[in-house]
């Protein structure tokens, strides 16, 4: 059988990675990886690197744009997608037709004005770029009279690529842009089933770092429910990132010992400073570099700088919180775009809430804290049981 000369294929296109240097095999190499297994269960597929761009196709028989393209364009590095046709026989007059009948495949009656622009990476080929889009656009212009040449706005662009085979297509899909998943090292995300928190590790994954997540779990405190609630966000990032790992702290014992020794006022920062610690023993573990907490500066009274400050000091790596200078609004915008929202609004409590203080410090001084807490001998028994007894989920 010989192989046919023009076919559907999926154009992805990456951003910063393409400016990485020494280091853009890598990010490639990982982008590839991702897509692969992200189109693994839905068909068989080839996903090869192309000068600057990866070409999905399906080896089981047509692309089916519908069902490909959306388990694309939620991986982080991906800064968009074009349905395209791969063009083997780059002879101009095929280039021709194979652009007049991609015009009739989207519609010619939709558009009016239109351009060819000509993108010659393939610097062998006869014709520059400029030459090649006058001659296809002249031939344009014959098959559909009603059309007319805007080079500066027009309704339609036809994009031709001359690499080592050719490519035409006419569409943009925006997708995430960012880094790769992974690219970045690892972070371990404390993720409470709030709004916040899911958001921050979607932002940090985008930013090519892997996530890993800790919820602390306090029956019969919080129910069954608020701890689905976190494994159902975890299960929805999992789009972005491909997988993830969630570990579940019994969190009870050592909330109850803090209630009991400390000043209640103070509370939620010393639970604050536990998970800390917590996290950060469970991420030195997996290799993480640092813990994410989805923290906004002054949206609760642990979140003013004084408790963020207080809260930081118990780590033994960085904190990062990439949501620090958003207000509200902005943080539900993006977790009704990411898919976490209607899950994290599911009313259920978690361990931060069921004790809270009705007039909690907002200026806690770190030395003080520390000193209550030096007199906590207790404390770090109770967080080496909350470590050895989490409960693993692998998403």
């Amino acid at each position: 059988m010989s192989e046919k000369m023009e076919d559907n294929v999926l154009i992805v296109k990456y951003g910063e990675i393409a400016v990485r240097g020494n280091n853009r095999k890598f990010f490639i190499e990982r982008l590839l990886r991702t897509i692969r297994k992200n189109l693994d269960d839905i068909g068989d597929f080839y996903v090869v690197k192309e000068q600057g761009r990866l070409i999905v196709e399906d080896r089981g028989g047509e692309l089916d744009f519908d069902k490909v393209i959306p388990r694309i364009l939620c991986i982080m590095g991906i800064i968009g997608v074009s349905p395209g046709v791969r063009v083997r026989n780059q002879e101009l007059d095929n280039l021709k037709k194979v652009c007049a009948e991609h015009i009739r495949s989207i519609g010619a009656d939709k558009y009016k004005t239109f351009k060819i622009e000509t993108k010659r990476s393939n610097k062998s080929y006869p014709l520059e770029s400029r030459e090649v889009s006058a001659a296809v656009g002249e031939y344009i212009l014959d098959e559909f009279p009603d059309f007319t040449v805007d080079v500066h706005n027009p309704e339609l662009t036809v994009y031709i690529e001359l690499r080592n085979d050719a490519y035409v297509y006419s569409e943009l899909i925006k997708g995430l842009g960012g880094l790769p998943v992974g690219s970045s090292g690892k972070g371990i995300v404390m993720l409470s089933g709030g709004i916040d928190s899911p958001v921050s590790a979607f932002m940090m994954a985008k930013r090519g770092v892997e996530v890993e997540g800790v919820y602390f779990n306090s029956p019969p405190y919080t129910s069954e429910r608020a701890k689905q609630k976190v494994v159902d966000l975890a299960e929805r990032l999992t789009m972005f990132t491909g997988g993830f790992k969630l570990y579940v702290v019994p969190f009870t014992d050592l909330q109850l010992y803090l209630l009991e020794n400390v000043p209640h006022d103070k509370l939620t920062i010393f639970l604050k400073r536990a998970m800390t610690r917590v996290a950060c023993i469970l991420g030195e573990r997996d290799g993480a570099l640092a813990v994410i907490t989805g923290d906004s500066v002054g949206q609760v009274a642990s979140q003013t700088m004084q408790g963020l400050h207080a809260i930081s000091a118990a780590a033994t790596m960085p904190i990062l919180r990439p949501l620090a200078g958003f207000d509200k609004q902005e943080i539900v915008d993006i977790a009704r775009k990411i898919g976490t929202f209607d899950i994290s609004v599911r009313p259920y409590e978690d361990c931060c809430t069921i004790f809270v203080a009705k007039h909690p410090e907002t200026k806690p001084k770190t030395s003080v804290i520390e000193k209550i807490e030096s007199k906590l001998t207790e404390l770090d028994r109770y967080i080496n049981e909350a470590v050895e007894n989490a409960e693993i989920i692998e998403l």
